[in-house]
């Protein structure tokens, strides 16, 4: 995963995508998670976290910061 730099460098849509994507890999996971096929939990976070990144530079440029 990339930092937030190169989430700034990207353009709206790329970001939009990359939340969408981020977001069915974590319900993915949630998936296995319930059925006790998750073979590694930490990953959950990791994509939290991304998603987190990816929202608050949506805001950012929503509020014209960055």
């Amino acid at each position: 995963m990339s930092k937030v730099s190169a989430l700034r460098e990207m353009s709206t849509e790329q970001l939009s995508l990359e939340l969408d994507g981020a977001r069915k890999s974590l319900f993915t996971l949630r998936f296995q998670a319930a059925s006790e096929r998750n073979d590694a939990p930490s990953q959950a976070q990791r994509l939290r976290r991304r998603i987190a990144q990816i929202l608050t530079v949506q805001r950012e440029r929503e509020l014209g910061r960055s």
